[in-house]
């Protein structure tokens, strides 16, 4: 069963929020998968840019095993909005991820496939995907404009691989930028926040109780804290922002 909320009089980053509530992962899997679908039937192709996680890794499961051949995989590209600075063979890479659960299952050619070299050296690389952004994503207003754009959303606010120590990346005139971890100190590329913010459908995709205070205090707050959490600064400056969330996210959402 889903759930829709919006709260008219509690606007997220100044515009209104569209809240989507569903009872479980498999649900909002169904959901988000129409969403896509629909964009796909009214482009004809798109663009992603994926994101890592334990919530897109079961998305790309879902998708494996339910959507073969429901889905035209041929006339969707993929990218990243971020990516760790490791091997694609590296657990930690985002890329492996996708391979591991949703490339290995599915007709998508070689060609569609635009991978982060999180090996290199990270400001190269940047560039490097900035230019690769450049030539095969629509361009709109001198920035690439994602037709679908998936972020998750940190316990500490963070989204794609901006940190709030780092908050000043996400002004960044750059494309892509180079963020570090708070904790490990690992360097990974992510999209800036003006190339996220380009995006045609950007979509939180957020499970588990553990994110549902960070998710009341960003969805339902009245106070200003773009300057605090980079998922604050989600703000499309064309498009619209959709939030996929399972009860136990939402759960503090819900009166």
């Amino acid at each position: 069963m889903e759930f829709i909320v919006n709260y008219k009089s509690k606007p997220i980053m100044n515009m209104k929020p569209d809240i989507k509530i569903f009872d479980d992962i498999e649900s909002l899997n169904v959901e988000f998968t129409k969403l896509l679908k629909e964009h796909l039937w009214k482009k004809g192709e798109l663009s992603i840019a994926l994101s890592g996680g334990s919530t897109p890794k079961l998305l790309f499961d879902f998708w494996a095993s339910n959507d073969k051949t429901d889905l035209d995989w041929s006339k969707i590209r993929f990218f990243w909005s971020d990516e760790r600075c490791v091997s694609p063979l590296d657990d930690e890479s985002n890329f492996k991820m996708t391979k591991d659960h949703l490339f290995n299952y599915i007709p998508v050619p070689e060609k569609n496939i635009y991978r982060i070299h999180g090996e290199e050296d990270p400001q190269k690389e940047a560039e490097r995907y900035a230019n690769v952004l450049k030539d095969n994503v629509e361009m709109r207003n001198g920035l690439p404009s994602f037709e679908v754009l998936m972020l998750g959303l940190g316990n500490d606010g963070h989204t794609a691989s901006i940190f709030p120590h780092q908050i000043e990346l996400w002004d960044s005139n750059d494309i892509c930028v180079v963020g570090t971890h708070p904790d490990s100190g690992q360097k990974r590329i992510s999209l800036s926040g003006k190339t996220i913010n380009n995006a045609h459908i950007i979509v939180f995709l957020v499970t588990g109780r553990s994110k549902s205070e960070i998710v009341k205090e960003i969805v339902r707050s009245e106070l200003r804290l773009d300057n605090k959490y980079p998922a604050a600064k989600v703000n499309p400056v064309y498009g619209k922002v959709v939030w996929f969330l399972d009860k136990k996210a939402a759960n503090l959402l819900i009166d």
